[in-house]
């Protein structure tokens, strides 16, 4: 940690794995000059979280949903759609709105509306599939899933502000104090 930041590290208690935080600041540029190359990303709460520049070439911390939860969740609403497979397509569409809102709920970031929509992509597919299975002559056209899941599932959007909008409104208390620490380099915890 020495090395990264150019001082010694200031350990907080009760924070085992504080270190991969500590290390994802704003000084990833001079970082990469003292070859350290691009820090590593982390997992925490069902997100990636990886370290980026904004359009506008500024740090920033983008959160995407962990490939593995996203996986494992289209193949459990796959598995579900099968025993549910002979219920009306009213049914399973009330079903599957409640499971697209309730990822989205969640995982509807910003910097993440891409894997929101690539969920939505791979329900839609297995929901196709399941559909197509009901009956011999049961293939769907696409223009027909896309109806159906135009009727059904709600459409990708970011559902939470970004957390300096957030945390602005309530104020600085101890989540200015936890950025402090957590910029590492960029900014001296007090």
């Amino acid at each position: 940690m020495e090395r990264y930041c150019g001082r010694p590290h200031r350990s907080i208690i009760g924070a085992p794995r504080f270190d991969l935080v500590f290390a994802f600041s704003q000084q990833v540029d001079s970082a990469k000059q003292r070859g350290f190359g691009k820090p590593e990303t982390f997992d925490f709460l069902g997100m990636t979280f990886i370290c980026s520049k904004s359009r506008a070439g500024r740090f920033l911390i983008k959160r995407k949903t962990r490939r593995d939860r996203m996986r494992a969740k289209v193949k459990e609403v796959a598995e579900e759609l099968r025993r549910r497979r002979h219920q009306s397509i009213p049914e399973q569409g009330k079903w599957l709105r409640q499971v697209v809102a309730g990822f989205f709920n969640y995982h509807a970031v910003p910097t993440n509306v891409a894997a929101s929509g690539a969920f939505r992509s791979e329900i839609i597919e297995r929901w196709r599939r399941t559909l197509s299975r009901r009956s011999e002559k049961g293939a769907l056209t696409w223009a027909r899933m896309k109806k159906l899941a135009d009727d059904w599932l709600p459409k990708p959007r970011i559902l939470h502000p970004w957390p300096n909008q957030r945390f602005a409104e309530v104020g600085a208390g101890c989540i200015e104090v936890h950025v402090r620490i957590c910029a590492g380099c960029a900014l001296q915890a007090r």
